[in-house]
Order: C-alpha cells, then structure tokens, then sequence
C-alpha cells in the first residue's frame, strides 16, 4: 500500500477512490468515467494514470494503456489531449513511445511559426483551449520529456504569456484563477522568474477559493489551482482546515468526487484534482 493513500485515506475514503477508477478500466488499456460507455479516451486515461502515480500504486497492465495512449494521440486530435497522453506515457515509462509523438505537438503548437494552438478545441476546461491552456499542457509534456527548448522560441512563449497579464493575474478578458496558474506555471517551466501576483489570496474564501476575486461560490478547480499556485509562489493559504473539510465534503457516494458543494457528477478530473489539493495541503 502506498504511503500516499495511507495519508490521504484519513480524509476521504481512499478505496473507493481506487474502486471507482479500477472499475471504469475497459479492456483496451483505456479509462471511460461513466461506467457503461465504452468510450475510452486520452483525458479519462491521463487522470486515471495521474490518481495511481499521486497514490503511489501501480497502474494495472501499464504496458497496455500506455499503447492506448500512443494510439489516441493522432493528427486529428487536439494539442491539449496529445501533451496529456504524452505526459501519461512518460509516467508509465515508456518514454520511447511519448518521444515519437513530439513531431505531432510542434505541428499543432509553433511558436516560431507563431502558433499556438488556439482555437482548436479540445479544451479540458471550455470547448475550446484559452491561449495560455494550449501553452500550460505543452510545456508540461515538453518538461515531462525534459525536451530542451531552445531559446527564441523560449522568449517567443513568454512574449505571448505576458500578454495576457491583467492586473495582478492573467486572463483574456479579466484575470482567472485558472489562466494565472497556468500563466505562471509556464514561465517557470520556461525558467523565468515566476511573477509575484496575490490573486490566489483574493479568490480564497473559508473553504475553497473561486475562479474570480471577491466572488462565490467556490469550486474545485479554482482551488486545485489555487494551491498549485501558492506552492509555486512559496507561500500558504490561510484556512487550511476550511478547505480540507470543503475537499472532503465534495467525494460522492461512488468513490469520486465531483466539483461543488451543491451538485455534480464524479469524474476522474475532479477526482484527481481533490485528492492532489488535498495532498498539497497536508503538506504545507
């Protein structure tokens, strides 16, 4: 048992999060969340994949999804998914296989060229990537990879990130707490200094925090952002206790967990999500 689970089952109920996931793996290597459909895609695999790596377990015949990854990621696929399932065959160690797909993400995001994936779809968030998603999934696969970007297209990425620079954070048409992780990750990632901002710290509230400042409700993703941010930033949230109780608040009866106090289905991106921000918490 990894000591990862041991940890985080005090909070929420660990096993269920394992049987929930087990329980949605189909035949091909592939991860569907919703348990009837067999429709295994990129996004389910690569969370399923991330909760096993975050709980230090082994993923069941590894060799098999990493295949379904590498077979998922075609031309027509959208950036976003193809730097998630290389990512994910990264952390299943087959790195041989990720490799050959760098070809496919530079004919879909070139900087030099002055691309940058926009406007292609397959967001995990909107429909349609923002600007700065595209670039966040691409820089995590090319990290993933330790691919060395040379340095004009380094100065071209961050050219294009600090236009989206709103006030204290980043965003198209005002500062997001998503657009700002994903901002300031990607200039890390870049080895530039990550930009001091407090928009994390205006959108905490007692128990989460939300997407814009001074708003409610809070959500799921705003808060798994937030945190990722605030270690990024080396500093802390304030109501520590008050988000792990929301975290807890938000596992279903299935085992995952969905976005909100109010309502939602389980998914594997809320699921992992939770349990990461609920990692990061303990940890601070």
């Amino acid at each position: 048992m990894g000591s990862k689970l041991y940890e985080i089952g005090k909070y929420v109920n660990a096993n269920a999060v394992i049987r929930y996931i087990g329980e949605r793996r189909h035949e091909d290597g592939g991860y569907c969340f919703v348990t009837l459909l067999d429709e295994t895609n990129i996004n389910d695999t690569y969370y399923a994949v991330k909760i096993y790596d975050l709980l230090e377990l082994e993923v069941p015949e590894k060799e098999k999804t990493a295949q379904f990854l590498f077979g998922a990621a075609r031309r027509q696929t959208a950036v976003v998914a193809v730097a998630m399932a290389v990512e994910g065959m990264v952390l299943l160690g087959a790195r041989d296989l990720a490799e050959e797909k760098l070809d496919l993400i530079f004919s879909k995001y070139n900087p030099l060229e002055g691309k940058f994936a926009v406007g292609l779809g397959g967001s995990e968030e909107f429909g349609t990537s923002t600007p700065l998603e595209a670039t966040y999934w691409v820089l995590r696969a090319l990290k993933a990879l330790n691919y060395r970007i040379d340095p004009e297209m380094k100065e071209r990425i961050r050219e294009f990130i600090l236009r989206f620079r709103k006030g204290e954070g980043f965003g198209v048409k005002q500062a997001t707490t998503t657009m700002t992780y994903q901002a300031i990750y990607s200039l890390n990632a870049l080895g530039y200094e990550v930009p001091r901002t407090r928009h994390f710290d205006s959108c905490e509230v007692y128990g989460g925090f939300t997407e814009v400042p001074y708003s409610l409700p809070p959500y799921l993703e705003p808060t798994f952002y937030a945190l990722r941010g605030l270690r990024l930033l080396r500093s802390r949230p304030r109501y520590i206790k008050g988000h792990i109780s929301f975290l807890k608040s938000l596992q279903n009866p299935n085992g995952g967990f969905r976005r909100s106090l109010e309502m939602g289905i389980s998914n594997f991106q809320n699921t992992y999500r939770a349990l990461r921000a609920l990692d990061d918490l303990l940890t601070f």
